[in-house]
């Protein structure tokens, strides 16, 4: 297993495991560095991962940076600080509210309007005729399919564009101050940030509890963050983020906290 080590916001690595061991016991790296691995949710001090080492002493290789004690609490509290349920609902309706007058001029603009009126005359005069108003509405959703597909895309490309960007965040969570992220509190790249709009569509179908799950899992993770493995965190991005580094498992030079 290799380890990667944080300290001083910046990560190193990766090590094998055998050489961190030997360090800690050495005293070369301190038990309150932090540690990832492939597979661990967080980034953890060495102390909670290995502590049938910290009291050992034998001779070790150093490690190829220098020995340095982290600031106190680095990245701990901010990846704790999740936004809850209820500000993430407000930021959505402010995002709503953005989005509403180009999709409306988008739907009038392709004929929705129209559509609507001639769905509801059809109705009228289709009264107790079952095929007949099935007809309507197959005529109506065929009229709106091409302004509901484009309106869907602008959204899709707000929200994707926004939370990838270095905002971090759409309009709606810039005024909430929250910021979206990834599960090490860095800034997501444009590729996930687009896989995790359509999985919102998983979290609505499912009679919207895939959204209500933020209020009450442990990290406030909705079913769409789980699945594109972002945060939410309270606090804007501006001056807080590296933004070389997007979207990145531990495996660059820098350690994102």
């Amino acid at each position: 297993m290799e380890i990667w080590i944080g300290r001083n916001g910046e990560r190193h690595g990766p090590y094998k495991e055998a050489d961190v061991r030997q360090w800690l016991r050495s005293g070369q790296v301190a038990g309150d560095d932090l540690g990832w691995y492939d597979g661990l949710a967080d980034w953890q001090p060495l102390a909670s991962l290995f502590p049938d080492e910290l009291n050992q002493a034998t001779a070790a290789t150093p490690p190829p940076f220098s020995a340095a004690p982290l600031p106190e609490q680095a990245t701990t509290v901010a990846l704790e600080d999740y936004a809850g349920f209820w500000k993430r609902f407000a930021a959505y309706i402010v995002d709503s509210l953005v989005l509403y007058i180009p999709n409306k001029l988008i739907m009038t603009a392709m004929g929705a309007e129209a559509a609507q009126e001639q769905l509801s005359n059809a109705i009228q005069g289709a009264t107790g005729n079952p095929d007949a108003i099935l007809h309507a509405y197959s005529q109506f959703y065929g009229a709106i399919g091409p302004a509901s597909l484009i309106t869907f895309v602008v959204a899709w490309l707000y929200f994707a564009l926004c939370e990838s960007s270095s905002w971090q965040a759409t309009l709606g969570k810039m005024a909430l101050s929250i910021r979206v992220t990834d599960l090490h509190g860095a800034r997501i790249s444009l590729p996930r940030a687009l896989g995790r709009y359509p999985a919102k569509m998983l979290s609505a179908i499912i009679l919207f509890f895939g959204f209500m799950m933020a209020g009450w899992t442990q990290r406030k993770q909705a079913l769409h963050d789980m699945i594109a493995g972002t945060l939410v965190l309270n606090g804007r991005a501006a001056g807080q983020r590296n933004d070389r580094h997007q979207d990145q498992s531990p495996s660059g030079s820098r350690f994102d906290a």
